[in-house]
Order: C-alpha cells, then structure tokens, then sequence
C-alpha cells in the first residue's frame, strides 16, 4: 500500500503519540492519581515536564495515560466494528434475499437511533465502564462498514471476472480473497481511519457530560472539563488535552486521505 504525503504526516503524528503515551507512561516516577498538595497547578519545569493540575498530580503520568486510553479504545472499536461490518456486508450478498433482507432490517434500526444517543445510553447503564463504551461505539460503527461493503461487493459479484472464478471451481474463499477485498479495501481502510477519530471522540464527549471514564483514571474529556474553571489561573493545563484531542484527530483524518 503506497500512502500520500498528508497520511505519511497523518501516520507520523499518531506514532509520535502513540510513542508519547508509551513513553511517558513508563518513565514518569509517578502514578496517575498520585496528588501532591504543595505543588497544585505548577507550570512545566525539570521536576514536572508538563506541569501538575489542581490536585498536585502529574500532567505527564495522565496526558500519557490518557492518550493510551484513546489509543487502546479507537483500535478495538475499529477492529470489531471492520470485522463485523466486512463479514455481515459480505454475507448480505453471498447469503441470498432472505439473509440480505434480515441484515438491511437490522441495520435501518440501527440507523433510526443517532449513534451518540445509543452511546449514551449504554454509558449511563454502566458509568466509566471501558467494556461498555467500546461495546457501544462498536454497535454504531459496524453499521458503516456493513453499508459500504454491500455496496461495492454486489458490483463486484456480477463482474466477468468473478463469474469466471466461479466456473472454474475456485472457491469462496479464493474469490474474496482475489476479487472483493482488493475491491472492498480502500473503502474499509478509509472508514477505520475515520472510524478510529469518531471513538476518540465519542469518548471524549463522553466525557464533557461526566458520563465516560471516571476519576482517579484519566481521560481526555474529562481532564478538559475538570481543568475548565482553571484556564485563567493555568492556561496550559487545560490547554494539553484539548491540543491532544484535536492533534488524534487530525493524525486520524489525514491518514484517511486518498491513497497514491
């Protein structure tokens, strides 16, 4: 796969954070709930690299853990939801009318609920569960994948070339592989890199509402809103997750460009 410019860029600043939560995760001397009431809200110095909040913890340790939180969020959600929404996409063509009718129903429904409300609904069943915001988002991800797939696998079917595989006795399996998937994933590629911002963000409105990941973990959402009533007096705290998100964000929508 050959990438462009812009999601060569996109790439190199998801690895660069990637590498920061890693990093910063394993070399900080302290925990994400450690407090130190002495040294409340601290500009970045030698002792702490991005300065501590209104509690005496280390920006550091939690910017750290709370990009790995996204990170370790946008990647099973697109995992799950990809997986789902290529096979049932897939299926709804090969399976037959009855099979693609049953799919179609399943997924109107779906789409009848905005995604964010039935997110919401499962984060108030189980407040700052992590099982559950990524059993939620992945519900309202797959569905994408499931109507894109579909689309392009029904052309697909019908080509010469696939019809030609067919009557030579190769098998299903075969013909996905050769024709449907070179078909299907650009567009597959495309959805995860958006799909992987949208999980990112989802979580992150989550927490805005005090519904996502809850205290002592950290979380980019919820950093931004206990950090909010300090902007005067600290700029630069609450100025960190905003930048992370909107940096996650923008790694994620360049890479999702058009590929050479």
């Amino acid at each position: 796969m050959k990438l462009t410019t812009s999601q060569w860029l996109g790439l190199s600043l998801l690895v660069g954070l990637m590498a920061f939560a890693v990093l910063g995760s394993v070399f900080t001397p302290y925990t994400v709930a450690q407090q130190d009431l002495n040294s409340v809200m601290t500009p970045p110095s030698l002792t702490h690299w991005l300065g501590t909040d209104h509690f005496g913890r280390s920006m550091l340790s939690r910017m750290a853990h709370a990009v790995g939180l996204s990170f370790a969020l946008s990647l099973v959600c697109v995992l799950t939801s990809s997986l789902i929404g290529t096979a049932f996409g897939v299926w709804a063509v090969w399976g037959g009318k009855k099979v693609d009718n049953a799919l179609s129903v399943a997924v109107n429904v779906l789409l009848a609920l905005p995604g964010l409300v039935v997110v919401l609904l499962f984060a108030a069943i189980a407040p700052g569960s992590f099982l559950v915001l990524y059993l939620a988002i992945s519900l309202v991800q797959w569905v994408e994948y499931f109507r894109v797939v579909r689309a392009i696998t029904q052309n697909v079917i019908q080509s010469p070339a696939r019809q030609s595989s067919q009557m030579m006795g190769f098998g299903r399996w075969y013909q996905f592989k050769r024709h449907i998937w070179p078909a299907i994933s650009p567009s597959v590629f495309t959805l995860a890199a958006f799909g992987g911002a949208n999980a990112i963000l989802t979580m992150a409105s989550l927490g805005f509402v005090s519904v996502g990941i809850q205290p002592p973990l950290a979380e980019l959402g919820l950093m931004s809103v206990a950090l909010f009533p300090y902007y005067s007096e600290a700029p630069w705290l609450l100025a960190q997750p905003l930048v992370v998100i909107a940096l996650l964000i923008l790694g994620f929508h360049l890479l999702a460009g058009k590929r050479a």
